[in-house]
């Protein structure tokens, strides 16, 4: 009997899934596809296709490619769960016969989330421009609500669950910040002993291993009156910025004159120390007197009792000024 080729290739399931983590390296393997084909020789070698479709508005090959001899499809690029999260794939077994046959499976690419993203604060709106202060009334009881932090996180399951903390604050004993919520609410009465100005920084922080987190400045203002506000948060900033500057040009001067003084100090010890062993090593030195004859000198009017004039040379020290030779 001589096989002709009257069976198409058989997959071994119609559905194919599987999964790959996001920021895959390009060239990963993914999966393996198998058919089958009962028919013998070439009417049974079978060779495996992507069908072209598009997938996010770009060819499906751009994506994904398949071994022909093997089924092993292959990532070609980095995948990203926030722009596509599934992938739908249809691959083709083709036999080697005349005229050939073919079928269809389909393969389903499941992209799993990474925690790759930190939160993102809608509110307050951190920007460069004025400053923007909650008002807390002054007749504010305990639980007053003073703002709420707005936060979201684009990932995905456990690493888009948000926590809130109070990081820093003017009066950490004024407010607290709930866990879940990020409500900024007052935990005690305030009092007139309170500051106008009050600075909390909230950090909002997500579920992820590792675990990433963002963190946004809140302004508030402890008073009944809008004029009160205005006059205390006018330049805020630039007091801000006053105090950050003067106290860095207060440690540079701090250091430079404490340079210079032990620099003085070291040069002053080096010279005193110099001229006190110059004045040992004179001293202790046994320097021999050398007497001096100027020539062709003669007592010319015979009175004196010696018939030459010495000199001698003598060392002193500078200390030694009012000291007999």
């Amino acid at each position: 009997v001589t096989d002709i080729n009257d069976n198409a290739p058989a997959f071994s399931q119609s559905v194919y899934t599987t999964q790959v983590m996001e920021n895959n390296s390009p060239g990963v393997e993914m999966l393996q596809i198998r058919a089958t084909d009962p028919d013998q020789g070439q009417n049974a070698r079978i060779s495996y296709l992507l069908i072209d479709e598009e997938v996010n508005g770009n060819p499906v090959s751009t994506y994904f490619s398949i071994n022909t001899e093997s089924g092993v499809i292959q990532s070609l690029r980095s995948l990203d769960y926030e722009q596509v999260k599934e992938y739908t794939i249809q691959v083709k077994a083709q036999d080697g016969g005349s005229p050939p046959l073919s079928s269809n499976a389909t393969v389903i690419v499941h992209v799993q989330d990474q925690n790759d993203n930190p939160p993102q604060v809608l509110y307050p709106v951190q920007t460069g421009g004025p400053l923007v202060a909650e008002m807390v009334p002054r007749s504010a009881d305990v639980g007053y609500l003073v703002t709420k932090v707005v936060a979201v996180d684009v990932d995905s399951g456990q690493n888009a669950w948000l926590s809130y903390k109070l990081q820093k604050a003017t009066d950490r004993a004024l407010f607290e910040v709930g866990l879940q919520n990020g409500e900024i609410r007052t935990i005690r009465q305030v009092t007139d002993k309170d500051a106008v100005k009050q600075r909390l920084t909230v950090i909002v922080k997500d579920n992820g291993q590792p675990s990433r987190s963002a963190t946004v400045i809140v302004n508030v203002a402890v008073a009944d009156s809008f004029p009160e506000v205005l006059s205390e948060f006018t330049d805020f900033t630039h007091d801000k910025e006053y105090n950050d500057n003067l106290t860095f040009y207060l440690v540079l001067a701090l250091a430079v004159v404490s340079f210079l003084f032990i620099t003085c100090l070291v040069v002053i010890i080096s010279v005193k120390i110099y001229r006190w062993r110059q004045s040992r090593i004179l001293y202790h030195s046994n320097l021999p007197v050398i007497p001096y004859y100027p020539p062709r000198y003669s007592d010319t009017l015979g009175t004196g009792t010696l018939q030459h004039v010495y000199n001698y040379e003598v060392c002193r020290t500078t200390d030694s000024r009012k000291s007999d030779i």
